[in-house]
């Protein structure tokens, strides 16, 4: 066979080096590698908010070996179980789990107005978009979120799979990540929208119609790696004479019991971004696990979320922030959202209110711990707003064996904050100490 000389030449040496290669088989009887011990260190926690009881403890102990929290108990028995584990003085400080915010957008910096949206899917590219996302994670691992669910990546394909992946593998610091990649509308109800029809602009999510397609489009996204599903149920927010929030809902009840079917079929929950009471009335028909935002909650239907232990992320904080920007029916909406959040905690729902911030609607320079102010002012004790953001937020993860408090078993996932939270929550906008998995990321600053 007659080929280039070019190409000979790159054979010929290919083949040359292919034959000097030599495999080395282990020698007999040779030790394998050492393993690395396992680490071994001891918290001092003055007070101690551990996610699950009612009140704090204090002068606490915590061990932890490697990754897991091993025991937790009064400081003198604990440290003189502790032998020679490294040890953490947060004798000063109000120890606590890592929190979880259930509801994020790593792959979105803020878009108070339709231009803060469009500009991103347009002028931002999905690495450049991946880039900020790496910091929107490390930002919020440092203010102590070292959980997170989020529920799409607002037109960045899956890149959201791969900061997760990045993150477990130990190439970038951020939360454990539970990702929804792209999520789902329906034929026009989505942006990018208003462009002229010559023009092909980017969707900001899947978009998806018919029963077939639903459960194709379901299994695609299981494929490329979604924890979760999430689907847009509606838009188009008003009230009506009845003195209700209403919505125009994206899907008929067919389509939409199909993305709940499949999404149950191969193992995964399903979010519904479910704003008005059409919205939220059609998500709880078709079994889903957790309404996202929800304003227009009434008592029927936190009756039915109760009865069907329905997980509600309220989302308080991003409503406020972005609705002077939006305008129209915006603004009422906050208000709207008080009442039924004050609803929600008397009828029941309280434990299946987690903590969510839509993070990234607004953006990851501001706090994310600031929705635990608006959860308190709306009816909440500090207690119960801490809880919502660790041990139901884990609840709602299926996590509750790994995270959401601070117990034996879990991660060592901890968090640390100077003053007293159950007294003041704005404390947890200061969180002063991180730990995930054992490892630490922030340690108090010197005084």
């Amino acid at each position: 066979m007659s080929c280039r000389p070019s190409f000979c030449h790159i054979l010929r040496a290919t083949l040359t080096l292919a034959a000097a290669v030599v495999i080395v088989p282990p020698l007999s009887g040779q030790a394998a590698p050492a393993t690395a011990p396992v680490t071994r260190t001891l918290i001092h926690a003055g007070r101690l908010v551990d996610g699950e009881s009612d009140r704090p403890r204090s002068d606490q102990g915590i061990l932890i070996e490697g990754d897991r929290i091993t025991r937790v108990g009064p400081w003198a028995e604990v440290q003189s179980a502790a032998g020679d584990a490294k040890q953490i003085d947060l004798s000063a400080m109000t120890v606590l789990p890592g929190m979880i915010d259930n509801h994020t957008h790593i792959l979105l910096q803020g878009d108070i107005t339709a231009q803060d949206y469009d500009e991103q899917l347009l002028k931002e590219s999905i690495p450049y978009r991946t880039i900020r996302a790496t910091v929107a994670v490390r930002t919020a691992l440092m203010n102590g979120f070292t959980t997170m669910r989020d529920l799409e990546t607002e037109g960045a394909m899956y890149a959201d799979v791969d900061v997760r992946n990045a993150i477990n593998r130990g190439i970038i610091p951020g939360p454990r990540m539970f990702v929804a990649t792209r999520a789902f509308s329906a034929t026009g109800m989505y942006p990018l929208s208003g462009y002229s029809w010559e023009l092909k602009v980017p969707d900001g999510v899947q978009i998806v119609d018919g029963v077939d397609n639903i459960r194709h489009a379901v299994r695609e996204q299981v494929k490329y790696g979604a924890d979760w599903i999430k689907v847009y149920v509606d838009r188009r927010y008003f009230i009506a004479p009845d003195g209700k929030l209403h919505s125009w809902v994206n899907f008929t009840d067919e389509e939409l019991k199909a993305f709940a079917d499949e999404a149950h079929r191969l193992g995964r929950k399903i979010a519904g971004h479910a704003i008005g009471w059409d919205g939220i009335d059609a998500a709880l028909r078709a079994g889903f696990n957790s309404v996202e935002h929800g304003d227009g909650l009434t008592p029927d239907l936190i009756e039915r979320m109760v009865r069907q232990k329905v997980y509600w992320c309220p989302t308080i904080f991003v409503g406020a922030y972005v609705a002077e920007g939006r305008g129209g029916i915006w603004p009422k909406m906050v208000d709207i959202e008080r009442i039924a959040f004050g609803e929600a905690v008397k009828r029941g729902l309280l434990p299946y209110i987690s903590y969510g911030t839509d993070a990234g609607g607004y953006a990851w320079t501001e706090n994310q711990a600031q929705e635990l102010a608006y959860m308190v002012k709306y009816g909440m004790t500090p207690m119960q707003a801490i809880q919502s953001a660790t041990s139901t937020a884990a609840r709602l993860l299926e996590q509750q064996a790994n995270v959401g408090a601070v117990a034996q078993g879990r991660f060592a996932d901890i968090i640390a904050v100077g003053g007293d939270p159950l007294a003041d929550i704005t404390e947890m906008l200061r969180v002063g100490f991180v730990m995930k998995g054992g490892v630490v990321y922030k340690t108090p600053a010197a005084r």
